[in-house]
């Protein structure tokens, strides 16, 4: 019995002994496999980082791109409520007004393929609260009536001489026409050049934004900090508001700059920018208003040459007689 014994364990010493020699040679073998793997890895990272220099022009390109610069006039802030009173404080301090003008007319665009710019010609306009009108214009050179439109706020009187035409119409646009100057009414004009202003009932969402504009001084890139207030009401007395027109802010100067005014399909019918202020008198007033509008594609500049307020202007100002014998158009 113990010569088996004995036996018995000698085997398990000589079994012990082959697993612990097995043991030492996976151990050896694992950490030359992980050395290995470790010089493998350096290599590569080496690599990597010797062929970056080389990438880098395959991966990115840098170029040179006109740098905007920020304002050097200090940004000013105000609540929407100051907004408000800020427009309708400009509402109310003019009842009419009288403006010499230079009208540059401007047709086409990027939709077209081309643009034709009219020879600028002068003219007038004249505007009397709530809704009286009068926009008049002369050729070029002979200074003849290009056109004359008069309207009392409901109806409305074009008439063009050198085309022997007279449009009558009312003042609110139905249906546009794709003659583009049967769709210029005179509300257009009106709301260009005072822009209405905001009732209590009207729901305001005002948001703060930048614009990138160029300087016309340094004609140089510049970061125009902005307030855009939206002035919208109820789409057919429904919980969706409907846009009626977007009136944007220079932080800057603290007025309006723009107003985007949209029709009740959401599109934009007009815009108006509004240039630098200038004295005339003692009224400050944009030197230079830009009425578009985006669906026609026509455009008009109009530089104020002179301005008068608070004239007074009576009813025949702002009627209109067709002549005798000249065809009339009627639009609805």
């Amino acid at each position: 019995m113990w010569k088996r014994t004995g036996a018995r364990c000698a085997r398990l010493r000589s079994r012990n002994d082959a697993e612990r020699h097995q043991r030492q040679d996976s151990s050896e073998y694992t950490r030359s496999l992980l050395s290995r793997m470790h010089r493998n890895r350096t290599r590569a990272v080496v690599a990597l980082m010797l062929a970056l220099p080389a990438l880098n022009g395959c991966l990115w390109h840098t170029r040179r791109v006109p740098q905007a610069k920020m304002p050097t006039a200090p940004v000013q802030t105000a609540t929407p409520q100051q907004l408000v009173d800020l427009i309708n404080r400009q509402y109310d301090a003019i009842d009419a007004l009288s403006a010499t003008v230079t009208f540059t007319a401007t047709s086409g665009g990027t939709l077209s393929g081309k643009e034709k710019t009219i020879t600028p010609f002068s003219g007038y306009i004249l505007l009397r609260k709530p809704e009286s009108l009068r926009v008049i214009g002369y050729l070029p050179v002979v200074h003849s009536p290009a056109f004359d439109m008069a309207s009392n706020g409901d109806a409305f009187t074009l008439v063009i001489p050198p085309k022997n035409k007279a449009i009558e119409g009312t003042n609110t646009l139905a249906q546009p026409s794709p003659n583009a100057l049967e769709n210029m009414r005179p509300f257009m004009f009106f709301n260009a050049m005072l822009i209405p202003k905001i009732q209590p009932q009207d729901e305001l969402l005002p948001t703060a934004d930048s614009d990138m504009v160029v300087d016309p001084k340094t004609k140089k890139l510049m970061i125009q900090p902005e307030y855009l207030l939206t002035v919208a009401d109820h789409q057919d007395n429904s919980n969706i508001l409907q846009p009626q027109r977007v009136i944007t802010f220079s932080r800057t100067e603290l007025r309006p700059i723009e107003e985007d005014i949209y029709d009740r399909s959401g599109q934009i019918q007009t815009q108006a920018m509004y240039g630098a202020l200038q004295t005339f008198g003692t009224v400050r007033f944009p030197g230079t208003i830009t009425i578009r509008w985006p669906q026609q594609q026509e455009q008009i500049l109009i530089t104020v040459q002179k301005l008068r307020v608070n004239l007074p202007l009576n009813d025949p100002t702002f009627e209109l007689k067709v002549p005798e014998g000249m065809p009339v158009q009627k639009l609805p």
